[in-house]
């Protein structure tokens, strides 16, 4: 078995001469090359970016022009046309998109104050009254006739009250509230969409347009955010949140303000920062005031004081390409500095393991050799001694000793046979005789050579063979190796009450051999291993039982010499089975010699 200690050092000597003669120099060098790639490409990047930031002035300049002539389309916009009042140029200038809402000297107009003098109009008084008495007897349809007679198309179709508010509009709302139907809801959105017939006071105006969309979620009023953001604005002389003023400019009164949200600033702006920068690879933007900005932004201009232009890389895949193609052709280079080192280190420590590895199989075979001809030596030296330091020869003590060096004779005999049969694997000098074989005269000739340590009651062996089975084209005195060396492992693993059956029969066109035991067994891990050269389980039972672990590894070469396979079934304390399988001879050629060369063991 091998020394854990001394294999464990080389290993950790060929590591150390990896890691200190090619993988770090090596690393080393890869990693100044990458470093060097990854500068190049960072110099390149900035290269773009910097280009990217001189263009940022001049689109400043495009964009200040941009909401400059629209603030000055806005007084056009506003212009007095013929027969058009305040509120049709307010609903005109929010349909065209001059802004998103629009305050006016005379648009929107503040409330009227409440003027306790001016008498309420008896028809409208009178209609309003009728209705709410239809509605206080629960008389809907008398209720929605009235409506539709005076609020519709009626005299009172067009009456204000005295807060100025279009009565006919509350009514036709009311009468949608009685009884809801498509035509009723379209006739009054039409009335609040009617900037230029209809006279309604902007607050009434904003409050229908809620109502009728919580009906209708999709009615559509252009102008009912505008409205909002006007009245917005007319409550606390300040921009909604959210909203900015135009022109920036106030100690102008007279003049009309704008407002425009952030999101229509952003969209506008953007739609016109498109246009003049085409490129997929780059997106310019303008930021409102509070959002995360680049070192490379800059302010937007006196109109946007407080935002940001900046601009954002979209496409990086031709700096990434020319990154990676100067990495590349740095690392080409790097690797073709190092090649020679990595072939020349791989080869060395090829070389080096080999060496490490022969002179281990030497020592081990050294140590092997020595103890294992020490021990039956001394045993037959101490048996000779104690038969010639007998003065009365005893019959059966003579046969007993003579029986016990015997024994020891034949385990020696073994040991050697084992020995040379590895040297010749060694040196590619194994030959085979291959002529046809009885399986079953195979299974007796190694039984009767054990037949000394086979007998009970020490041992219970049983043969089974099945009838009729083919014969093999094979060597005789190896394959009789291949089952003494497998009866001898069961018989030294087998402590005590052992029982060993060898068996034989006929699968397909293979003869299969079975020895199995009832000893120890043999653990997972080590099922794989146990076919090793000078491979023992563990260190106790190299210490126990005989043998230098050669005894399954020159099974295995003679079985695959043979074009067979040898294999195990085992649990731990529960036996072993070696199973061998062997192809069937195919003719009768006899005396056919060849040489094998060994496979790796």
């Amino acid at each position: 078995m091998r020394d854990s200690s001394a294999s464990f050092g080389s290993n950790a000597l060929i590591a150390l001469f990896l890691i200190l003669g090619v993988l770090l120099p090596t690393g080393c060098v890869l990693w100044f090359m990458n470093d060097a790639a990854t500068s190049q490409a960072a110099a390149a990047r900035q290269s773009v970016t910097e280009a990217y930031r001189n263009q940022l002035p001049l689109l400043r300049d495009r964009v200040e022009s941009y909401w400059q002539a629209r603030t000055a389309n806005l007084t056009q916009q506003l212009g007095p046309r013929a027969g058009e009042s305040p509120a049709s140029a307010f609903a005109r200038a929010i349909r065209s998109g001059a802004a998103d809402a629009i305050l006016t000297p005379l648009y929107p107009p503040p409330p009227p104050p409440f003027n306790p003098d001016v008498k309420p109009d008896l028809a409208l008084a009178a209609g309003q009254s009728q209705i709410r008495t239809y509605l206080q007897f629960n008389n809907k349809p008398a209720a929605l006739e009235a409506i539709q007679r005076y609020f519709l198309i009626g005299p009172l179709s067009s009456a204000h009250d005295p807060q100025g508010r279009l009565t006919a509009a509350d009514e036709q709302l009311l009468a949608i509230h009685l009884q809801p139907t498509p035509a009723r809801i379209q006739h009054l959105a039409a009335l609040l969409n009617d900037y230029d017939h209809v006279t309604i006071p902007p607050a009434q105006r904003l409050f229908l347009m809620d109502e009728l969309r919580t009906l209708d979620p999709s009615l559509s009023f252009p102008t009912q955010e505008a409205e909002r953001l006007a009245q917005q604005y007319q409550a606390t002389n300040t921009a909604p949140p959210d909203t900015w003023q135009l022109p920036w400019d106030r100690q102008r009164p007279a003049e009309a303000i704008a407002l425009d949200r952030t999101a229509t600033i952003q969209s506008l702006t953007q739609s016109l920062l498109d246009q003049q920068t085409p490129s997929k690879s780059v997106r310019f933007t303008l930021l409102p005031p509070d959002s995360s900005s680049s070192s490379d932004s800059i302010q937007a201009g006196p109109l946007f004081p407080t935002w940001r232009l900046s601009f954002t890389l979209l496409d990086t895949k031709p700096l990434d390409e020319a990154a990676r193609a100067r990495r590349a052709s740095y690392l080409y280079a790097g690797f073709l500095t190092i090649a020679a080192m990595i072939l020349t280190g791989a080869l060395t420590t090829n070389v080096f393991r080999r060496q490490l590895r022969l002179a281990r199989l030497k020592t081990d075979l050294v140590a092997a050799v020595s103890h294992e001809l020490k021990t039956p030596l001394a045993s037959m030296r101490l048996l000779v001694d104690n038969l010639l330091d007998d003065p009365a020869h005893d019959p059966v003590k003579t046969r007993e000793y003579l029986e016990l060096i015997a024994g020891e004779n034949h385990r020696l005999t073994r040991l050697i046979e084992n020995f040379l049969t590895f040297s010749r694997i060694e040196r590619n000098r194994q030959r085979f005789d291959f002529v046809p074989l009885d399986p079953a005269e195979l299974i007796q000739t190694a039984a009767q050579l054990m037949r000394e340590r086979l007998q009970p009651p020490q041992c219970r062996f049983e043969i089974e063979t099945a009838p009729g089975l083919p014969q093999l084209q094979a060597d005789e005195d190896a394959l009789v190796t291949v089952l003494l060396n497998l009866i001898d492992n069961a018989y030294k693993y087998t402590p005590s009450d052992r029982k060993i059956s060898v068996r034989a029969r006929h699968a397909s066109a293979s003869v299969i051999f079975e020895v199995a035991d009832n000893g120890i067994g043999i653990a997972p891990r080590d099922q794989k291993r146990i076919f090793r050269r000078f491979y023992r389980v563990d260190q106790r039972l190299a210490r126990e039982t005989q043998g230098c672990g050669l005894g399954l590894s020159i099974v295995d070469f003679i079985v695959k010499a043979h074009g067979g396979r040898v294999t195990v079934q085992s649990h731990p304390g529960q036996g072993s089975t070696f199973k061998v399988t062997l192809p069937v001879a195919v003719g009768q050629a006899h005396g056919l010699r060849r040489a094998l060369s060994p496979p790796s063991l």
